[in-house]
């Protein structure tokens, strides 16, 4: 196994942490203040049209936020040890540091995207349970899977210019 190197978070990895705890903190304030307001079936499922599919008691609210906590700690603690991450086999003392903060940095852009599509979902759930909005968007999938796989592709595009 490599050896564990002790390198600083970088600003963009706080920044993004700040954005995702942010998020997080905000979605769960405003799930707080319309609770009483949200009828006693909201949207559970949308299928690919943006269409609400599937309906559940008002409680299924809080499956998002509560998954959030141990997907964020996971992917954070994952981030401590890029030591066990994969790697190529190029992998040596002189790169190491540069293939650990870039696998790090990618980990922790899709941690807090992860957490931001789920307050999104939950925001949008919330809007369609309130009438605020009718149905949610068709192109939120590809938005998802676009916000979710940029940065790994990022990431291994730059990986691949690591000598």
């Amino acid at each position: 196994m490599p050896k564990q190197l002790n390198i600083p978070k970088t600003r963009s990895e706080k920044v993004w942490d700040i954005i995702g705890i942010g998020g997080y903190i905000a979605t769960v304030v405003f799930l707080i203040i319309i609770w009483r307001h949200l009828p006693e079936q909201v949207p559970l499922h949308m299928g690919l049209t943006g269409h609400v599919d599937d309906w559940a008691a008002k409680e299924s609210m809080l499956l998002l936020p509560a998954l959030s906590i141990p997907m964020f700690t996971i992917m954070h603690l994952l981030g401590k040890y890029p030591h066990i991450h994969n790697y190529p086999k190029r992998l040596n003392d002189e790169n190491a540091a540069a293939f650990y903060q870039l696998s790090r940095k990618m980990l922790n852009k899709v941690k807090n995207i992860c957490v931001l599509i789920f307050c999104f979902i939950e925001l949008e759930f919330s809007m369609i349970a309130l009438g605020w909005i009718n149905d949610g968007q068709g192109w939120t999938l590809i938005v998802i899977l676009l916000a979710v796989f940029y940065p790994i592709v990022e990431g291994m595009m730059k990986q691949r210019k690591i000598k």
